[in-house]
């Protein structure tokens, strides 16, 4: 099954479960950390799109703990990414399981150019991703 969805370009991780969890009033997108069980522990992730963004965004909960925002488009086919489970590590959903750091670098598969990433930083029980 998993190979078919590669085939099909379809990722792993998904949208919030929870209704008004995040919000975008351009250019930062503010997400309700316990309104989004997705992120609370480390390793976990969930992609944000609509809501007048004009890319996807995959949000990210590290290994370190810290949370980590990107591009939801892999430079190579433009498909979504997903993290690695205990890696540090991005894949694309394709067949070429392009990869990269968290800094946004790749590190193997076809893609050649980083993904963008965006600053974030926790105020409260916020986070704030800024899309500058």
């Amino acid at each position: 099954m998993k190979f078919l969805k590669r085939i099909l370009g379809i990722c792993e991780t998904q949208t919030p479960s929870t209704e008004n969890s995040w919000t975008y009033a351009a250019p930062t997108i503010t997400v309700r950390l316990s309104r989004l069980p997705e992120i609370q522990k480390p390793g976990g992730a969930v992609r944000l799109e609509g809501a007048g963004l004009s890319g996807k965004i995959l949000v990210v909960r590290g290994t370190d703990g810290a949370y980590h925002a990107f591009s939801n488009r892999c430079t190579h086919m433009g498909r979504r990414l997903d993290p690695l489970p205990g890696q540090d590590r991005l894949e694309c959903c394709s067949v070429s399981k392009s990869t990269f750091t968290y800094t946004g670098a790749p590190v193997s598969g076809a893609a050649k150019k980083p993904i963008k990433i965006f600053p974030t930083r926790v105020e409260g029980d916020e986070l704030k991703i800024s899309l500058d």
